[in-house]
Protein backbone atom coordinates (compact mmCIF):
# COMPACT_ATOMS: atom_id res chain seq x y z
CA UNK A 1 0.00 0.00 0.00
CA UNK A 2 1.22 3.50 -0.87
CA UNK A 3 0.44 6.64 1.11
CA UNK A 4 0.96 10.18 -0.09
CA UNK A 5 1.28 13.37 1.92
CA UNK A 6 0.27 16.60 0.24
CA UNK A 7 1.85 19.05 2.64
CA UNK A 8 4.76 18.02 4.85
CA UNK A 9 4.45 20.24 7.92
CA UNK A 10 4.48 19.26 11.59
CA UNK A 11 1.31 17.15 11.68
CA UNK A 12 2.12 15.36 8.44
CA UNK A 13 5.57 14.61 9.83
CA UNK A 14 4.14 13.27 13.10
CA UNK A 15 1.77 10.96 11.23
CA UNK A 16 4.46 9.81 8.81
CA UNK A 17 6.84 8.97 11.65
CA UNK A 18 4.10 7.05 13.44
CA UNK A 19 3.44 5.09 10.25
CA UNK A 20 7.09 4.25 9.60
CA UNK A 21 7.28 0.66 8.39
CA UNK A 22 3.52 0.38 7.78
CA UNK A 23 3.51 1.16 4.06
CA UNK A 24 5.22 -0.17 0.97
CA UNK A 25 6.04 3.41 0.00
CA UNK A 26 5.57 6.97 1.27
CA UNK A 27 5.30 9.95 -1.07
CA UNK A 28 5.69 13.58 0.01
CA UNK A 29 5.10 17.00 -1.53
CA UNK A 30 5.31 20.56 -0.26
CA UNK A 31 4.94 24.09 -1.59
CA UNK A 32 8.67 24.67 -1.82
CA UNK A 33 9.73 24.58 1.83
CA UNK A 34 12.02 21.57 1.45
CA UNK A 35 10.21 19.66 4.18
CA UNK A 36 9.05 16.97 1.77
CA UNK A 37 12.64 16.17 0.81
CA UNK A 38 13.70 16.11 4.46
CA UNK A 39 10.89 13.72 5.42
CA UNK A 40 11.55 11.49 2.43
CA UNK A 41 15.21 11.27 3.39
CA UNK A 42 14.38 10.60 7.04
CA UNK A 43 11.80 7.89 6.39
CA UNK A 44 13.03 6.36 3.17
CA UNK A 45 10.25 7.82 1.03
CA UNK A 46 10.07 9.81 -2.20
CA UNK A 47 9.16 13.32 -3.18
CA UNK A 48 6.55 13.67 -5.90
CA UNK A 49 4.22 16.20 -7.47
CA UNK A 50 0.67 16.50 -6.16
CA UNK A 51 -0.68 14.97 -9.36
CA UNK A 52 1.67 12.01 -9.12
CA UNK A 53 0.68 11.44 -5.50
CA UNK A 54 -3.00 11.44 -6.48
CA UNK A 55 -2.33 8.86 -9.20
CA UNK A 56 -0.11 6.52 -7.21
CA UNK A 57 -1.28 6.66 -3.60
CA UNK A 58 -3.92 4.34 -2.16
CA UNK A 59 -4.89 7.28 -0.01
CA UNK A 60 -3.76 10.87 0.23
CA UNK A 61 -3.23 12.73 3.49
CA UNK A 62 -4.15 16.33 2.79
CA UNK A 63 -2.09 18.51 5.15
CA UNK A 64 -1.80 21.88 3.43
CA UNK A 65 -2.99 25.15 4.92
CA UNK A 66 -6.81 25.39 4.73
CA UNK A 67 -6.59 28.46 2.50
CA UNK A 68 -4.75 26.37 -0.11
CA UNK A 69 -7.56 23.81 -0.53
CA UNK A 70 -9.12 25.35 -3.63
CA UNK A 71 -5.76 25.65 -5.36
CA UNK A 72 -4.61 22.13 -4.52
CA UNK A 73 -7.86 20.21 -5.09
CA UNK A 74 -7.72 20.24 -8.93
CA UNK A 75 -4.23 18.74 -8.79
CA UNK A 76 -5.64 15.81 -6.79
CA UNK A 77 -8.61 15.03 -9.02
CA UNK A 78 -7.35 11.47 -9.54
CA UNK A 79 -7.23 10.70 -5.81
CA UNK A 80 -9.37 7.77 -4.68
CA UNK A 81 -9.29 8.38 -0.94
CA UNK A 82 -8.52 11.69 0.76
CA UNK A 83 -7.78 11.94 4.48
CA UNK A 84 -7.90 15.61 5.41
CA UNK A 85 -6.28 17.07 8.51
CA UNK A 86 -7.25 20.62 7.53
CA UNK A 87 -8.59 22.59 10.47
CA UNK A 88 -12.03 24.16 10.09
CA UNK A 89 -12.75 22.46 6.74
CA UNK A 90 -15.88 20.34 7.09
CA UNK A 91 -16.86 17.10 5.40
CA UNK A 92 -19.30 18.69 2.95
CA UNK A 93 -16.68 21.11 1.69
CA UNK A 94 -14.24 18.23 1.27
CA UNK A 95 -16.82 16.24 -0.68
CA UNK A 96 -17.38 19.23 -2.94
CA UNK A 97 -13.64 19.60 -3.50
CA UNK A 98 -13.13 15.86 -4.19
CA UNK A 99 -16.39 14.61 -5.70
CA UNK A 100 -14.83 11.40 -7.08
CA UNK A 101 -13.07 10.36 -3.86
CA UNK A 102 -13.93 8.93 -0.48
CA UNK A 103 -13.16 11.67 2.03
CA UNK A 104 -12.41 11.38 5.70
CA UNK A 105 -11.94 14.36 7.98
CA UNK A 106 -9.41 13.71 10.73
CA UNK A 107 -8.13 15.76 13.63
CA UNK A 108 -5.09 14.03 15.16
CA UNK A 109 -2.85 15.25 17.93
CA UNK A 110 0.91 15.02 18.08
CA UNK A 111 0.85 11.76 20.04
CA UNK A 112 0.44 9.99 16.69
CA UNK A 113 4.21 10.24 16.27
CA UNK A 114 4.63 7.62 19.01
CA UNK A 115 1.39 5.76 18.18
CA UNK A 116 -0.34 7.16 21.26
CA UNK A 117 -2.42 9.82 19.55
CA UNK A 118 -6.10 10.60 19.61
CA UNK A 119 -7.68 10.93 16.16
CA UNK A 120 -11.19 12.32 15.79
CA UNK A 121 -12.78 11.31 12.49
CA UNK A 122 -15.89 12.01 10.44
CA UNK A 123 -16.83 11.29 6.84
CA UNK A 124 -17.06 8.44 4.34
CA UNK A 125 -16.32 4.79 5.01
CA UNK A 126 -12.70 4.72 3.81
CA UNK A 127 -12.17 1.52 5.80
CA UNK A 128 -8.58 1.06 4.70
CA UNK A 129 -7.75 4.55 5.89
CA UNK A 130 -9.54 4.05 9.21
CA UNK A 131 -7.62 0.82 9.81
CA UNK A 132 -4.31 2.56 9.18
CA UNK A 133 -5.29 5.48 11.40
CA UNK A 134 -5.81 2.98 14.20
CA UNK A 135 -2.08 2.24 14.12
CA UNK A 136 -1.46 5.83 15.28
CA UNK A 137 -3.65 5.73 18.37
CA UNK A 138 -7.28 5.81 19.43
CA UNK A 139 -9.75 6.65 16.67
CA UNK A 140 -12.94 8.38 17.85
CA UNK A 141 -15.92 8.97 15.58
CA UNK A 142 -17.51 12.38 16.12
CA UNK A 143 -20.02 14.59 14.34
CA UNK A 144 -18.63 17.11 11.89
CA UNK A 145 -19.98 19.94 14.04
CA UNK A 146 -17.98 18.77 17.06
CA UNK A 147 -14.55 19.21 15.50
CA UNK A 148 -13.87 22.70 16.85
CA UNK A 149 -14.53 21.65 20.45
CA UNK A 150 -12.57 18.42 20.00
CA UNK A 151 -9.62 20.32 18.53
CA UNK A 152 -9.58 22.73 21.46
CA UNK A 153 -9.57 19.82 23.91
CA UNK A 154 -7.33 17.18 22.34
CA UNK A 155 -5.50 19.00 19.57
CA UNK A 156 -4.30 21.95 21.63
CA UNK A 157 -3.99 20.23 25.02
CA UNK A 158 -0.51 18.70 24.44
CA UNK A 159 0.89 22.24 24.45
CA UNK A 160 -0.90 23.00 27.72
CA UNK A 161 0.41 19.80 29.31
CA UNK A 162 3.91 20.66 28.09
CA UNK A 163 3.64 24.09 29.73
CA UNK A 164 2.64 22.47 33.04
CA UNK A 165 5.63 20.10 32.80
CA UNK A 166 7.95 23.03 32.12
CA UNK A 167 6.62 24.99 35.09
CA UNK A 168 6.76 22.12 37.58
CA UNK A 169 10.24 21.04 36.48
CA UNK A 170 11.51 24.62 36.64
CA UNK A 171 10.21 24.96 40.20
CA UNK A 172 12.05 21.79 41.17
CA UNK A 173 15.25 23.01 39.53
CA UNK A 174 14.93 26.34 41.34
CA UNK A 175 15.07 24.44 44.63
CA UNK A 176 18.26 22.61 43.70
CA UNK A 177 17.37 19.65 41.50
CA UNK A 178 19.42 19.16 38.37
CA UNK A 179 17.20 20.58 35.58
CA UNK A 180 17.42 17.42 33.46
CA UNK A 181 16.53 15.26 36.46
CA UNK A 182 13.64 17.53 37.38
CA UNK A 183 12.21 17.26 33.88
CA UNK A 184 12.67 13.48 33.82
CA UNK A 185 10.84 13.13 37.13
CA UNK A 186 7.92 15.24 35.94
CA UNK A 187 7.66 13.57 32.53
CA UNK A 188 7.65 10.07 34.01
CA UNK A 189 5.12 11.14 36.61
CA UNK A 190 2.91 12.58 33.88
CA UNK A 191 3.12 9.32 31.92
CA UNK A 192 2.10 7.24 34.93
CA UNK A 193 -0.69 9.64 35.80
CA UNK A 194 -2.06 9.39 32.26
CA UNK A 195 -2.23 5.62 32.64
CA UNK A 196 -4.06 5.93 35.95
CA UNK A 197 -6.56 8.36 34.47
CA UNK A 198 -7.64 5.60 32.10
CA UNK A 199 -9.33 3.93 35.06
CA UNK A 200 -9.61 6.65 37.74
CA UNK A 201 -11.93 9.63 37.65
CA UNK A 202 -9.76 12.78 37.79
CA UNK A 203 -11.40 14.04 40.98
CA UNK A 204 -10.91 10.66 42.69
CA UNK A 205 -7.23 10.54 41.75
CA UNK A 206 -6.73 14.09 42.96
CA UNK A 207 -8.31 13.22 46.32
CA UNK A 208 -6.27 10.01 46.63
CA UNK A 209 -2.99 11.90 46.23
CA UNK A 210 -3.92 14.90 48.37
CA UNK A 211 -3.94 13.75 52.00
CA UNK A 212 -5.78 16.18 54.31
CA UNK A 213 -3.35 18.75 55.62
CA UNK A 214 -0.52 17.45 53.44
CA UNK A 215 1.83 19.00 50.94
CA UNK A 216 -0.26 18.09 47.88
CA UNK A 217 -3.32 19.71 49.40
CA UNK A 218 -1.25 22.85 50.02
CA UNK A 219 -0.19 22.82 46.38
CA UNK A 220 -3.76 22.38 45.13
CA UNK A 221 -4.88 25.26 47.33
CA UNK A 222 -2.15 27.43 45.80
CA UNK A 223 -3.30 26.45 42.31
CA UNK A 224 -6.84 27.46 43.23
CA UNK A 225 -5.65 30.81 44.58
CA UNK A 226 -3.69 31.46 41.39
CA UNK A 227 -6.65 30.56 39.20
CA UNK A 228 -5.21 27.46 37.51
CA UNK A 229 -8.55 25.88 36.64
CA UNK A 230 -9.90 29.14 35.26
CA UNK A 231 -6.71 29.60 33.23
CA UNK A 232 -7.08 26.21 31.54
CA UNK A 233 -10.75 26.87 30.82
CA UNK A 234 -9.78 30.24 29.35
CA UNK A 235 -7.19 28.55 27.13
CA UNK A 236 -9.83 26.25 25.65
CA UNK A 237 -12.21 29.16 25.07
CA UNK A 238 -9.46 31.21 23.42
CA UNK A 239 -8.61 28.31 21.09
CA UNK A 240 -12.26 27.97 20.11
CA UNK A 241 -12.61 31.69 19.46
CA UNK A 242 -9.53 31.71 17.24
CA UNK A 243 -10.76 28.73 15.22
CA UNK A 244 -14.18 30.29 14.68
CA UNK A 245 -12.98 33.65 13.35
Amino acid sequence: MIIGFVGSGSMAAAMARGWAGEFERMLFSDSGSGRARALADELGGETASNGEIAERADFVVLAVKPAALDAVAPELSAARRVVSVLAAVGVERLRAAFPEAEVLRVMPNVGVEVRRGVLCVSGDAAEQARAKLGVLGRVVEIADGEFDAATAVMGCAPAYFALAVEAIAAAGAADGLDPALAQELVVETAAGTAELLGTWAPADLRRAVASPGGSTEAGLEALDREGARAAFEAAVRASLERMRR
